[in-house]
């Protein structure tokens, strides 16, 4: 089952990238980031009334509940969405990546869990990677461009991503079923990125074109449904480290769609730096626990 899983979350979150690009565009990217789980949450909470498994929940839990909207549906995607403008997709999946560090680092900070002595040594390849790979553009187009500021926003949204992956750990150790804490949080995160655009004045009509809206139908269904349902129920079966493993293999895709349809034209830097930040995602994986390829089981005496 955590073999099916992964797999899932690859394939979809490898080609989501790619999605997003195809909405850049007229439309404002808190826009097309509140269609998208719009559609999501309402997919998902509809489901789960008309199959009776939501779940109810303390006010407590809806708070964090809205702390992981804001992180994983919300502020992150923003990030996401705005740094798609100044960067190429696949290389914004390439600092995606770097998430297994982050998780290492959240799970220290929050629940005390030691990061294995392999992680500094990934941190380092990671740290050099990415430097590596962005080298060129950054010595073309120079600090002060939008280069700079695209990577670090995609950090960012990397960063709010894993603060996600916390609370969904919160979640499941109190508990709490996936699905249900999951569709609640998009709610949330939808409405708060609503009320933002609202705010800022943004007109609510999407682009009536068959690329926009295949790309907003591929996003909330699989990229959102599918994939986060997926993702955050590896997360709990086999910890947040261990399930970000899954985005090691995202860049792979990603860039691979990417020079089809962005033109990414790849050099020698860009060859290095992504085999640095892979080699370091795969020190941190060097060991894979056994319960990656079938979950423990509890035996029973008759």
């Amino acid at each position: 089952m955590n073999a099916l899983l992964y797999i899932l979350v690859v394939a979809i979150w490898g080609t989501t990238w790619i999605a997003i690009f195809l909405q850049q565009g007229p439309v404002p990217a808190t826009v097309s980031i509140f269609w998208r789980f719009a559609i999501a949450s309402i997919t998902m909470l509809t489901i789960l009334l008309l199959t009776r498994r939501l779940r109810s929940l303390a006010l407590r839990d809806h708070l964090f509940c809205i702390l992981q909207g804001c992180c994983v549906f919300g502020f992150n995607f923003w990030c996401f969405y705005t740094a798609a403008s100044w960067i190429n997709t696949g290389l914004e999946s390439v600092i995606f990546s770097m998430a297994v560090l982050f998780n290492a680092i959240n799970s220290f900070l929050f629940f005390r869990q030691t990061p294995p002595g392999r992680f500094y040594l990934a941190a380092l390849l990671g740290l050099a990677g990415i430097i590596t790979l962005f080298w060129d553009d950054l010595q073309l187009s120079g600090l002060s461009s939008t280069m700079l500021p695209g990577i670090l926003l995609s950090a960012l949204g990397t960063y709010g991503f894993s603060l996600g992956n916390m609370l969904s750990i919160r979640h499941q150790r109190r508990g709490l079923e996936t699905l249900t804490t999951n569709s609640w949080a998009m709610l949330y995160g939808t409405l708060i990125i609503g009320l933002i655009a609202l705010l800022r004045g943004d007109n609510f009509t999407p682009q009536w074109t068959f690329s926009y809206l295949g790309a907003l139908f591929y996003l909330a269904i699989f990229g959102s449904v599918i994939a986060f349902g997926a993702y955050f129920t590896l997360v709990g079966r086999i910890g947040a480290s261990n399930a970000a493993y899954s985005t090691l293999l995202f860049p792979l895709v990603a860039l691979t769609l990417s020079t089809i349809y962005e033109g990414y034209q790849w050099h020698a830097n860009a060859i290095i730096g992504l085999v640095l930040i892979l080699v370091g995602n795969l020190v941190m994986f060097a060991r894979v626990p056994a319960g990656f390829i079938k979950p423990r089981l509890k035996m029973k005496r008759a």
